[in-house]
This record gives C-alpha cells, sequence and structure tokens, in this order.
C-alpha cells in the first residue's frame, strides 16, 4: 500500500520494503527451506511431464539449490519410484520412434541431451531392432515420395536423403529403399540406374 505521496507504507512507518513484516506467517519464514524449495520443483515439473533425473538436476541447479539439497532430494524421489531414468528412456524411445521415426542412433543423442547414461539408453534402444528401424525409414520414404510426386527424381531423391540424414538413418539403407520405392512406383532403369551411380 502507498501513501499519498506514492512512496510504500512499509518506508513510510520507518522499515524498509525489503525487511520481512513484524506480524503474520511472512515474519517467521522470511528465507524458504533449500530442500522444501527443491521438492517443490520437482514436483512442478514432473507433473507438467516425465523427466530425467539429469534434466531435473540441471532444473534445480538453475534455480541455486545447493548440489547437496538437489541429491538428497532427486534420490528420495528415485527412491519411491517418481524418478525412473529407465522407464522414461523406454517411454522416450517408443514414442519418439513411433511419432518421429528417428532411428536408434538419433533417440540415442536425444537421451543423452536428456541426460539419460549410455548403459540405460543401451537397454531401451533395444526396444528398436533393426526391422522396427527399417520399416520406419520405409514408411518416411513412402511419405516424402507423395509428398514430392511432381518433381524430377534427383530432385526427390536429395530431399529424401536429407530428411532420412537429419533423422539419423545411414545413407546406405536410405539408398536402398529409396531404389526398392521408386522401382515399385514404376520409375524407369534409368533413374534407377542413376541412383547407383
Amino acid at each position: 500500500m502507498a501513501d499519498r505521496t506514492g512512496r510504500p507504507a512499509a518506508r513510510r512507518r520507518g522499515r524498509s520494503a525489503a525487511e520481512p513484516p513484524d506480524s503474520g506467517s511472512a515474519a517467521h519464514d522470511a528465507e524458504p527451506d533449500p530442500e522444501s524449495v527443491a521438492r517443490a520443483i520437482v514436483l512442478r515439473r514432473l507433473a507438467a511431464a516425465a523427466q530425467s533425473r539429469g534434466q531435473l538436476a540441471d532444473a534445480l541447479a538453475r534455480r541455486d539449490v545447493p548440489a547437496d539439497v538437489a541429491t538428497r532430494v532427486l534420490d528420495r524421489f528415485t527412491e519411491v519410484g517418481l524418478i525412473d531414468d529407465q522407464e522414461y528412456a523406454r517411454m522416450f524411445v517408443r514414442s519418439r520412434h513411433a511419432e518421429r521415426g528417428l532411428s536408434r542412433r538419433a533417440l540415442g543423442v536425444e537421451l543423452r541431451r536428456k541426460g539419460i547414461d549410455d548403459e540405460t539408453a543401451a537397454v531401451a534402444l533395444e526396444d528398436v531392432d533393426d526391422a522396427d528401424e527399417e520399416q520406419a525409414a520405409r514408411e518416411l520414404v513412402r511419405r516424402r515420395l507423395r509428398t514430392t510426386a511432381g518433381l524430377e527424381t534427383p530432385v526427390r531423391v536429395r530431399r529424401i536423403y536429407g530428411a532420412l540424414g537429419r533423422k539419423g538413418y545411414s545413407a546406405g539403407l536410405v539408398a536402398r529403399i529409396v531404389r526398392e520405392e521408386l522401382a515399385t512406383e514404376g520409375a524407369d532403369d534409368e533413374s534407377l540406374g542413376e541412383l547407383e551411380a
């Protein structure tokens, strides 16, 4: 509240606005408990979306939660099963592979970026085998061929290589699938020969 001069009421009474009040709950709890702050941050983030322990540790560090407090809170959340990197990694692999068609290599990179260790990532990536990866790549190639139907074959092929390369697929796999799908589409032998050159 301000007086007629626009100065805060606290200053009128000779107290700085930054000082805690003389009464009420704020008078007794001027500094929040770091562990309570850490728990609130973790709960809020987990309520919004599943996250890895590494992501949560980064969030706590950004909020200047002391490292020992962060470790203690994260250990407790892991102990009660609210943080589970193995399940998070499996869920992440399943959804990203199904929704975006990412290869195992691209999924591994994303998992590391999210703070998942290599051993945990390797176990989660076992859920995607060679057949799953080839099927996802084939669906992506077919989709790209449909959307580029009016373009010349070399342009279509370049766009497909670029799109699948960004998703982590090897050039050899992409080349084989593109040749097979173009043959199915009825591309002439000359165009297919150029692909092999």
